[in-house]
């Protein structure tokens, strides 16, 4: 029994330590930071952890909406309860928990806006800030949602960071289509090099199983695209701007993939297909916040599938900062996902790993590749402040998201009509 005791306690210790030693790891990774001072960092310093910090905000933002804004007036607290309800004036009390519902959104989404805006002048200021300290970064956020709970809607959330929040919205709009070009274009040239390799690996003729499944991927976002461009004809079609907006999304979808196609040199219909079907949803995004009521059968109506499409761009765009190889290119940066080189390693000449782009003296001579220590500069390696500046804009696009660009509205009752045609342009 001594022995059997015995072996059960090693066993049970090993498993522990394992779990202890992998939990560790995991908060190391997502809070520490094993870099030391004198390595310039690269174009991932960051990423992952600002990406969950981004996470964690719309997690607050969705308990905020859903839970303690509309039960806020059960509270004793009559301050709290007025500084959630300001500028929620209605006699529906069902319109006032929504609106404070949704102030509660803004107070997450400002509280990671601002963080993101201060943390990204810091990267500006000193390359290696957004990697330092992220332990004490998410005790701050956490402290910035928590102090807005005790701030009044009044001006700061409604209306100044509502018309921030919609301004920031627009941007985002135009660098999510940067982002799905490129998510298009690697998820391309991804099965292009699985058709490859299948050819070589496999024999001739065994690649062409990729080839027909981008084609097929091509095949369901364009019929879903005309599907839904049919379907808004039918139910929303019928007026000026209405048709005016259908009318131009399917012409402009269509000149875009035969431009695309015949005159650019890295043409690709997966990429043609992808765009196709964003502007189409952002087509249908814009007719269905009609205020007018003869034009738009669905006023007043929460649209969960917009919700849902707009988290799940949000998503794409948060995978796609996080974990891109690409993005730093993307967004004008020299080095993409180049792995961290220290000074150290410049001193004694050896050159700095990763793949380096923009660089027209690629296949010279090596010596022309390792700098001097005087040459390299930390902020060479930085963009991180750019990531900063594309998270401002994704707290300001998720914000809009659960909150239908401000509009206030239950069950086919509207508060506010004229936010839907601010959303809609």
């Amino acid at each position: 029994m001594g022995i059997i005791s015995g072996a059960l306690s090693a066993v049970v210790s090993g498993v522990t330590f394992c779990f202890c030693s992998a939990s560790a790891s995991l908060c190391s990774a997502w809070c520490g930071n094993d870099k030391p001072s004198t390595s310039p960092p690269s174009a991932k310093s960051g990423r992952m952890r600002s990406v969950v910090l981004l996470g964690f905000s719309i997690i607050v933002a969705l308990a905020f909406q859903y839970g303690l804004g509309p039960n806020v007036s059960q509270l004793k607290w009559s301050y709290f309860i007025d500084a959630w309800t300001q500028s929620c004036d209605n006699d529906n009390p069902e319109l006032v928990k929504v609106c404070s519902g949704n102030s509660g959104v803004y107070r997450a989404s400002f509280a990671a806006f601002l963080f993101f805006v201060i943390f990204g002048l810091a990267a500006l200021c000193k390359p290696t800030a957004n990697r330092d300290a992220w332990p004490a970064k998410y005790a701050l956020y956490c402290l910035l949602v928590s102090g807005t709970c005790f701030i009044p809607n009044d001006p700061l959330f409604m209306p100044i960071y509502l018309w921030i929040s919609r301004v920031g919205s627009v941007f985002f709009v135009l660098l999510q289509q940067i982002i799905l070009v490129d998510v298009a274009y690697n998820w391309n040239e991804s099965w292009l090099e699985k058709a490859d390799k299948a050819e070589i690996d496999e024999g001739a003729g065994k690649g062409k199983k990729w080839l027909g499944a981008i084609l097929f991927s091509c095949f369901i976002l364009f019929a879903g695209s005309l599907a839904a461009i049919i379907i808004l004809f039918i139910y929303f079609g019928g007026c000026r701007t209405n048709d005016a907006f259908i009318s131009i999304t399917l012409v402009g979808s269509i000149i875009a993939t035969i431009v695309q196609l015949t005159m650019s040199e890295t043409g690709s219909l997966l990429t043609s297909a992808s765009m196709t079907a964003y502007v189409t949803y952002l087509c249908g995004a814009a007719v269905s916040k009609n205020s007018n009521a003869v034009c738009n059968p669905k006023l007043g109506e929460t649209s969960v599938g917009n919700i849902v499409i707009g988290l799940l761009l949000v998503f794409i765009s948060l995978m796609w900062t996080g974990f891109s190889y690409t993005n730093d290119k993307r967004l004008g940066g020299s080095v993409t996902a180049a792995p961290e080189a220290s000074i150290e390693d410049a001193e004694e000449g050896k050159p700095v790993g990763g793949v380096v782009v923009n660089n027209k003296d690629a296949g010279a001579n090596e010596e022309d590749a390792t700098e001097s220590p005087e040459a390299i500069s930390p902020k060479a390696f930085n963009n991180s402040w750019k990531l900063n500046a594309v998270m401002a804009l994704v707290c300001c696009w998720y914000a809009m998201t659960l909150t239908g660009w401000g509009s206030i509205y239950k069950r086919g009752d509207i508060s506010n009509p004229d936010a839907g045609d601010v959303s809609m342009w």
